[in-house]
């Protein structure tokens, strides 16, 4: 099973997620959404977007820069709008986010997924993992929910 996963991140935890999936996906490769392909490669078996969770929802421009005033970094556009430009396929898609554990509602995951499925795909909507604060780092026992979840994609897409 090949994966790509989509990732945007502006103080790594995003990004520390999306390579703990690579790691257990193999093979896998991790790329920034600023990078990300507007069509699958067709060799791409399974399709994980990843994305923090900004006022309840996926970064929109002023979250972006509100996360670069606060000393995140990136660049360019995000995961709203690369799904907006995404050309759809026939495969697996699941998405993931981190949030405040403390959030009540909203997740990017969600609404991404929710984009996804208006672009034609079958999404389904991953897991939220928590991160400390505004900046992280992600909370005790995240990774390792991270490497059950993978496990789980491994388990729910074998031939």
């Amino acid at each position: 099973m090949r994966t790509l996963i989509v990732v945007e991140s502006y103080f790594g935890n995003t990004t520390e997620v999306a390579r703990t999936l690579a790691e257990h996906l193999e093979p896998a490769r991790v790329v920034p959404v600023a990078e990300a392909p507007t069509e699958i490669p067709i060799d791409v078996d399974l399709l994980l977007v990843g994305a923090p969770t900004h006022d309840f929802s996926l970064p929109s421009a002023n979250t972006r820069k509100q996360a670069l005033d606060k000393g995140g970094h990136g660049q360019g556009p995000g995961v709203r709008e690369w799904i907006a430009s995404l050309t759809p396929r026939d495969l697996p898609v699941h998405t993931f986010d981190t949030s405040h554990a403390k959030r009540l509602s909203g997740s990017a995951a969600r609404a991404a997924a929710k984009a996804l499925k208006r672009r034609g795909f079958r999404p389904t909507r991953g897991p939220s993992f928590h991160v400390h604060g505004r900046s992280g780092p992600l909370e005790e026992g995240q990774l390792r929910r991270v490497q059950e979840w993978a496990a789980a994609l491994v388990d729910g897409h074998r031939p």
